[in-house]
């Protein structure tokens, strides 16, 4: 695939949650966004922050402060810039009874301890960043 040229890859659980969360990290993004279990791959193309994630098993994650239930499929993929991730595919977060794919991941910059999840439907939705931080 053309879009993964020149990618830093990290194979297996330990290194792809590492280079998984150096990214959220490095970019701004709160820690406990991508709940990982049984990492397969991770991968990052510098020049385009193109990034994916392969896990063996569907995760599903309740973020207990936003009582919010949220799926990452096995596959995960969107590019990764400061404070956002765009075009995100593989993860869906629970309305009501529906489950609406989440498209992009804003944080306010400056930051105001907001984060907005924006599903291709153009519904917005905004919590407060701690809500995602590590161990929640």
């Amino acid at each position: 695939m053309a879009e993964r040229e020149g990618a830093v890859v990290k194979k297996g659980h330990e290194e792809g949650l590492k280079m998984a969360v150096s990214l959220l990290e490095e970019f701004g993004l709160p820690l406990g966004l991508l709940p990982l279990a049984d990492v397969i791959e991770v991968g990052f193309v510098r020049a385009t922050g193109y990034m994916w994630i392969a896990q063996r098993k569907k995760v599903e994650h309740k973020f207990k402060l936003v009582s919010k239930q949220v799926s990452y499929d096995v596959e995960i993929t969107g590019y990764v810039s400061a404070k956002r991730i765009k075009k995100l595919k593989g993860v869906k977060a629970k309305e009501l009874m529906l489950w609406p794919p989440v498209n992009e991941i804003i944080v306010d910059d400056p930051p105001t301890g907001k984060i907005h999840f924006k599903s291709l439907a153009g519904v917005t939705k905004t919590f407060p960043v701690e809500a995602f931080a590590a161990g929640q």
